[in-house]
Order: structure tokens, then sequence, then C-alpha cells
């Protein structure tokens, strides 16, 4: 499970990615509001922990840019500041918890642990859930009931994507951009192959949605029309 912390204290930042990585999570961190941003966009992240008074950008404007790209990824907010004033302007940006400080160690586990729990997406064996299919963060494998397909790497990043933003038109752009990053040797059709590639798998499981194209657009996940 992979995890953004986004932290400007360098001491702060070491010792929760060192606690993180302990209780088994894969940690990447950024030390500043733009970097943190970029870091956000381009990447696939099951959590994001994001401190507030940060420097080039603060912890509300990224959550802001953030929810306003359309992702869902939830979101644990840090910060000294502890004014309720601060706390409803972070829930109602879209976060999702907020942590004031300074806290304890077992106090952020605990959110962490119920952050990627939320709505039934990640459950305790470490998988993600859309309309009863499961897709496996371990073995990149995707289940429904009895049968299961095994993915390759591609497409399991592309699986990923859908099912942490299961609501979400995924944008073309955007998903070549967090899949592929800046590989120069992309072609403008592997997306295409790769989604292709995707839907056989999909009806051999025989799974409730498909993937749908969204002319102009993208694609996006939708229930089978019986």
């Amino acid at each position: 499970m992979r995890i953004l912390l986004v932290e400007d204290s360098l001491s702060l930042s070491d010792a929760l990615k060192t606690v993180l990585q302990k209780e088994k999570y894969e940690v990447e961190a950024a030390f500043d509001g733009e970097m943190g941003l970029s870091m956000a966009l381009e990447n696939i992240f099951d959590l994001i922990i994001l401190d507030v008074l940060m420097p080039k950008k603060n912890g509300f404007e990224v959550l802001a840019e953030i929810r306003k790209q359309g992702l869902s990824v939830p979101i644990l907010m840090l910060t000294a500041l502890s004014q309720e004033k601060d706390k409803i302007k972070g829930l109602d940006t879209g976060a999702d918890d907020y942590l004031a400080k300074p806290f304890s160690i077992p106090e952020l586990l605990a959110r962490v642990r119920a952050l990627t729990r939320r709505k039934g997406e990640i459950i305790e064996n470490n998988e993600l859930v859309f309309m009863e299919t499961k897709l496996s963060l371990t073995n990149h494998t995707l289940y429904y009931k009895d049968k299961s397909v095994k993915l390759s790497v591609k497409e399991f990043n592309i699986m990923h994507y859908f099912f942490t933003n299961p609501k979400m038109v995924a944008e073309k752009e955007k998903m070549i951009y967090k899949v592929w990053g800046f590989e120069n040797d992309f072609e403008s059709n592997n997306l295409e192959v790769y989604i292709s590639f995707l839907r056989r798998k999909l009806n051999f499981l025989n799974t409730p949605f498909q993937i749908n194209s969204i002319r102009g657009i993208g694609y996006q996940l939708l229930p089978k029309q019986i």
C-alpha cells in the first residue's frame, strides 16, 4: 500500500517514514507543497498524509487542487493549527481526517488504518473492491466469485487507478501520465491496447461492470446494461 507523505520538517518526515515503513507501507516523501502536489497528480497512492503549514503551497491549496483534479484518494491533514475554523476549512476542502500536532504514533497509525479502509474500498487482506470484484495489491490479480485472472504491471496500474477513482471519468492524458509517466517511447495507442486487454479479462471474469469509452475524454467503470 503506497502512502505519499507531504511534510516540510525533514526530521518529522524521516521519523514518520520510518514508522510507516515498519508497518509495511511503501512511503514516498515530499518536502513542500508544490512537490507534494506534483507527486500526487503524477503517481498512484492509496493515502496522502498532508501537512498544512508548508512553503510554496500550503496544505489547503494542495488539497483543493487534488480534489479539483477529481482524485478521491484519502487525505489525512497534519497541522499545528488547532483552531476549530482551521479543522472545518480542511474538512470542507475535501480532507478525510484531521490530526493536530503534537500527536501520538499509535493514533496516527490508527487513523491511517481507518482511512485506508474507508468506504469499503480497501479491506483487511490488502485488496481494492469494486462491485464485488477484488483487485489484489500483493499479487496483481483480479477476482470475481470463483474466477481469477492475473494482470501485467501496466494492466494492474490501470485497474488500480480505476478502482481508487471508481466514479470518476478517467481522462486519457491523466491515465497515460500516471501509468507511463514521461517515458519517451510511449505511443498514443498503447493505452487503447491495454484497455482492450483488460476488457477481455473482465469479460472472462463476467464482472458486473465494464470499461466504457467516454467519447473525447477517456474511460469509466460502469455497470453492465441488462
